[in-house]
């Protein structure tokens, strides 16, 4: 899917500047469609700067990092991207760093932990656009019949819980989406879980450390061999893992904020709960960021920096988020979300957002290796699956990788 807008007039005329921006699709359907947000946005800053105007194609998010990089490529490299991912063009020296284009209030105003998750070599290219924290969500009514009074603290009670949804005939004790779409996510939400992750404090792979292994052994052995999964993780995709919770067939799984309203709209009677782990709560919560980068090959940093401080402002970050479910990337915007009754259910998203843990996003070696953890980490733990073998295959690749790029 694209759709494009263009704001208002029918192009540049005399000293005006056209800037073009490539923008993700966080709708699932044509009512809420990004568009129509960024319709509205360019629209107001239009009227306010009369001298720029902005055109927007909004894709769907398989197809938005293909597009931009088509048309680096190609020589037409966008003023703007929204997407998922910045540090290959960092590298490549083709961004603008953003103390070149923000405000300095509004370079200010990232929550740190997302600022800092969008550097290349310690110089911020990445400007964060959508956030959101994982939660263990679990189905209030199939706990109830099951006899669950309190939801998952750690791993042991999240098998208890499991064998007691199965006895009582749910079908998915717990959704376990390792399939190809978003393996990544559910790789490190456990890794975090067990008391590892990705990489080090100083961004070493550690992809195979002992505490990883250790957890997909025990997804393996005590989750998937149990069949509290209820189908084979390596065929589960998140999206139909999400739909099993709205439809009331699952009784436990990760998520994030958007699954909220999808499960609302079924009836769905949910809690969340901080994130179990191996012996109590998890050391951390993995936190999700898309990312806006402006490309300088159309030379227009003086408007594409007026238009991103019109973006960040507290009120379009807020809205934005709202409308979305997601977290703002901006302090003001946060603070006034966690002030905010009408956004009681993200608060506890939003609380975890300071100290969640990302994606390697500033590797260029990171989405060679999130493509690997997608065609991989699913069979690892079946029957047949070597949790040390295929995390440490993962391991050498990404060193190789890191080497080569150096």
């Amino acid at each position: 899917m694209t759709l494009t807008l263009t704001g208002c007039g029918s192009g540049p005329a005399g000293g005006d500047v056209t800037l073009k921006l490539i923008a993700a699709d966080y709708g699932d359907r044509a009512s809420n469609s990004s568009e129509h947000y960024w319709d509205e946005l360019t629209r107001a800053f239009e009227k306010k700067n009369p001298g720029i105007k902005v055109d927007v194609e909004v894709y769907n998010w398989t197809d938005v990092d293909k597009k931009v990089e088509e048309l680096v490529k190609a020589g037409h490299a966008p003023d703007l991207a929204q997407a998922g991912a910045y540090a290959d063009y960092a590298a490549k020296g083709q961004l603008y760093s953003t103390d070149k284009l923000l405000s300095i209030p509004t370079e200010a105003d990232f929550t740190p932990s997302l600022a800092e998750a969008g550097e290349y070599e310690r110089v911020a290219y990445g400007m964060p656009f959508g956030a959101s924290t994982r939660r263990l969500f679990y189905n209030k009514k199939l706990f109830d019949e099951a006899g669950i009074s309190d939801p998952p603290q750690s791993w042991n009670d999240i098998v208890k819980d499991a064998e007691l949804l199965k006895e009582h005939g749910v079908k998915m004790p717990f959704a376990l989406p390792l399939g190809p779409e978003e393996t990544q996510a559910e790789t490190l939400i456990w890794m975090l879980s067990g008391g590892g992750g990705y990489t080090d404090n100083i961004g070493k792979y550690t992809i195979d450390s002992p505490e990883n292994v250790k957890t997909f052994e025990w997804l393996q052995k005590d989750l998937v061999g149990k069949g509290l999964t209820g189908t084979d993780p390596a065929k589960l995709n998140r999206a139909d893992a999400f739909q099993g919770f709205a439809d009331g067939e699952v009784g436990m799984l990760n998520g994030h904020p958007t699954l909220m309203k999808q499960a609302e709209d079924n009836g769905i009677d949910y809690g969340t709960v901080e994130l179990p782990g191996k012996n109590g709560k998890a050391k951390a919560t993995m936190g999700v960021a898309d990312w806006m980068m402006a490309f300088k090959a159309g030379g227009h940093r003086k408007e594409t920096g007026k238009f991103l401080d019109f973006v960040y402002s507290k009120k379009n970050v807020l809205k934005f988020s709202g409308d979305y479910g997601l977290l703002p990337v901006t302090t003001s915007a946060s603070q006034a979300m966690m002030a905010d009754d009408k956004y009681a259910k993200l608060h506890g998203f939003l609380e975890q957002l300071a100290h969640a843990e990302f994606y390697p996003a500033n590797k260029t070696s990171w989405p060679l290796v999130s493509k690997t953890i997608k065609a991989e980490m699913g069979g690892a733990v079946g029957p047949e699956g070597n949790p040390y073998g295929v995390l440490s295959d993962i391991q050498n690749l990404a060193d190789a990788e890191d080497n080569a790029v150096r």
